[in-house]
């Protein structure tokens, strides 16, 4: 009997329209996990899913957590000893302010042409409706034209990624049973350019943070008390603008406790990826590289954490003119963590940084939202060397093992809550706009991913069998 792989291949192309159509309906449905006034449309958003994967001969359901709810299904696959995959996405997006930027309406999603040829523009395009319609759509392939797929599969589909995933943990300790498998697939990350395939080695992690600053007991007149009265927003920006030094090191004590220096061979390997770092700058209208001094852009974005002010404000900002000290000021601060980082220790010590520079008649309170760990995937696994075989035939060349600047804290939960090593497999591109306004997918990216997945299901199932 012929292997179905080739038949596979060419339904999906055949049915690439039907493919787009799908997943423009889930992007009208505005499935932002922060806003409570959207929690009817996160729980539409699972349900579309869920009956998606049930039309694969899935079983499937919508399940509770103490936030928005997960989905959940099961496919049993041909039986006996093949390997058992767990797919994770999300179906939450991030909220679509500023509205005035977008060139249309957020989610109502449009095709336009570009340089590859159409993309779709909307909310969750990229992040994460669209990297995870190419995975169904692969197993919707492999059920159309062999009657499932030729593994074992678990889905996991939740609807807080955007807000850190806050209820995933507990949901993940308490059907530890029904979530066992041998690896994890996500796909949420990206690819090297639109022509060369990547799979995702590192992630850094975060502690996320909110420093709130209050001096006198209320708002005061800047004329009348200007020059006696402590200025809260003046001391914030003084204490936050210490963060760095000249070099562009982070100053929080201890912070490079734990950083592993690059390998010779990693060195070599990202160098020889030839990274033009004036043109990733020029994409977004800069020129001149920040970050740590002497060190490449390749280890800067990968390798090295960081710390970044994410907001800062207090008093006046409302239109014209009010003269007001105010008496609280207030910053939103994270840091990007690598492997060897322990992130509650980065989390004291931003507090021990902002106690020591506070002076009499001043207090601050540090509240911690996030803290999660960088991780690292083994390269030399078999999964990896499996999605190396399958996306070299897909591509027609080598799969960059490359890091990734960005956090994906569910990693991090699967592996120490499920024993479960992740295969981040992701085609999204730099110029995405993810979680800024006009956020896109190619088409092309879509298409060529739905193709890489379905290879991937064949060479796992070859593999074992």
């Amino acid at each position: 009997m012929p292997h179905p792989l080739p038949a596979i291949l060419a339904h999906l192309d055949d049915t690439a329209a039907a493919a787009e159509a799908r997943l423009l309906d889930w992007l009208r449905i505005p499935s932002i996990s922060a806003q409570p006034a959207h929690a009817g449309d996160c729980l539409r958003a699972a349900g579309w899913v869920r009956d998606e994967l049930q039309g694969m001969g899935f079983a499937a359901e919508v399940r509770p957590t103490a936030g928005h709810p997960v989905v959940v299904a099961h496919h049993p696959g041909p039986g006996g000893a093949t390997p058992h995959l767990l797919f994770y996405g999300h179906y939450d997006v991030q909220p679509a302010d500023p509205l005035a930027l977008w060139t249309s309406p957020p989610f109502d999603p449009v095709v336009v042409e570009g340089p590859h040829g159409p993309r779709v523009v909307a909310r969750g395009a990229v992040d994460d409706k669209g990297q995870c319609s190419m995975w169904l759509d692969a197993l919707r392939a492999w059920h159309a034209v062999a009657g499932g797929p030729p593994c074992r599969i678990t889905v996991l589909i939740e609807g807080e990624e955007e807000v850190g995933s806050p209820s995933l943990d507990a949901f993940l300790a308490a059907n530890r049973d029904a979530l066992k498998a041998d690896v994890a697939i996500v796909s949420d990350t990206g690819m090297w350019d639109i022509d060369t395939p990547a799979i995702t080695t590192s992630l850094r992690g975060m502690v996320y943070a909110q420093v709130d600053l209050k001096a006198a007991s209320r708002d005061l007149h800047s004329g009348i008390y200007g020059g006696a009265a402590r200025n809260p927003i003046n001391l914030l920006s003084r204490i936050m603008g210490g963060l760095h030094d000249e070099d562009g090191r982070v100053q929080l004590p201890g912070f490079y406790d734990g950083v592993r220096e690059l390998t010779n061979a990693q060195r070599v390997e990202w160098d020889g990826l030839g990274f033009d770092e004036a043109e990733f700058l020029g994409e977004i209208g800069l020129s001149v590289p920040a970050g740590e001094r002497g060190r490449g852009a390749l280890e800067r974005m990968w390798a090295r954490p960081t710390a970044d002010l994410n907001g800062i404000w207090g008093g006046y900002t409302g239109d014209g003119s009010k003269t007001v000290i105010a008496a609280e000021a207030h910053a939103k601060l994270s840091c990007r963590l690598v492997p060897g980082q322990d992130p509650q220790q980065v989390a004291e010590s931003i507090r021990r940084f902002v106690a020591d520079r506070l002076p009499a008649d001043c207090t601050a309170e540090v509240q911690v939202f996030s803290t999660t760990p960088g991780i690292e995937v083994a390269a030399d696994s078999p999964w990896v060397r499996a999605a190396r075989t399958a996306l070299t035939a897909e591509y027609g060349k080598p799969a960059v093992l490359m890091g990734c600047g960005g956090s994906i804290p569910v990693v991090e939960s699967m592996q120490r809550l499920l024993g479960l090593d992740s295969l981040l497999v992701g085609f999204g591109l730099t110029d995405d706009q993810v979680h800024s306004p006009n956020e896109k997918f190619e088409f092309r990216c879509l298409h060529k991913g739905a193709r890489s997945h379905a290879r991937l299901l064949a060479e796992i199932a070859g593999r074992a069998a």
